[in-house]
């Protein structure tokens, strides 16, 4: 019975006046040992707005585990692939060519050691950048015409390799600022549905703000 419950609600959810589709997707790495790690901030960030859109991320698809909702007049799909992150390409192409989605209404969420930590920058096309996630992206897609959020996590400290920097957990200093770069994150999605890429990049490219 709940199980019909929900199929109805998460129904009533996308029903309503057709609007523009947007698909928002973060990069991480699958499996609960991986939940906490720097690599797994896209993750983060769609939980975020998971939460704040009333969106149940409870559906399997195209390699991703996905969620639909409304906000103001437009259709909001949430993924999060679960090809771990340098396969991702294979998802993000599957859910664009199954739901027919413009490529200017996709954002790709994910971390970035090239930005200082709890820095956010939005850019509407551009490299991988050495982010293996966002090069398989490039890949599957053909071409690097989509928005991207990238997160800052800064440079992996001394000798250490960015792969193991990038799979350890965040420290606790970053843990107790962690909560407001994720609130700014999900107001600089929200910005990009309501106002589109290049004002949304006005509004919060730079250090998250921690009044």
């Amino acid at each position: 019975m709940k199980e019909v419950f929900d199929f109805f609600r998460e129904r009533r959810r996308t029903e309503g006046p057709a609007g523009p589709l947007y698909i928002v997707v973060g990069l991480g790495n699958p499996g609960e040992q991986y939940a906490n790690n720097r690599h797994n901030f896209g993750f983060m960030v769609i939980d975020r707005l998971a939460e704040r859109l009333e969106v149940r991320l409870s559906r399997f698809q195209q390699k991703a585990i996905i969620g639909q909702g409304q906000f103001s007049g437009r259709r909001i799909l949430l993924a999060k692939p679960q090809t771990f992150m340098n396969l991702s390409g294979q998802s993000v192409r599957g859910l664009v060519k199954f739901y027919k989605a413009s490529l200017e209404n996709v954002l790709i969420v994910h971390d970035d050691l090239d930005l200082p930590f709890a820095t956010i920058r939005l850019r509407p096309s551009g490299g991988a950048g050495g982010q293996k996630g966002i090069r398989s992206i490039i890949e599957h897609l053909g071409g690097q015409e989509f928005s991207r959020l990238r997160l800052g996590i800064d440079r992996p400290p001394g000798r250490m390799s960015a792969s193991s920097y990038v799979l350890q957990d965040f420290g606790k200093p970053e843990r107790e600022i962690l909560p407001v770069v994720l609130k700014e994150a999900a107001d600089a999605v929200i910005a990009f549905f309501e106002v589109g890429i290049t004002e949304a990049m006005n509004q919060f490219n730079g250090p998250a703000k921690r009044s």
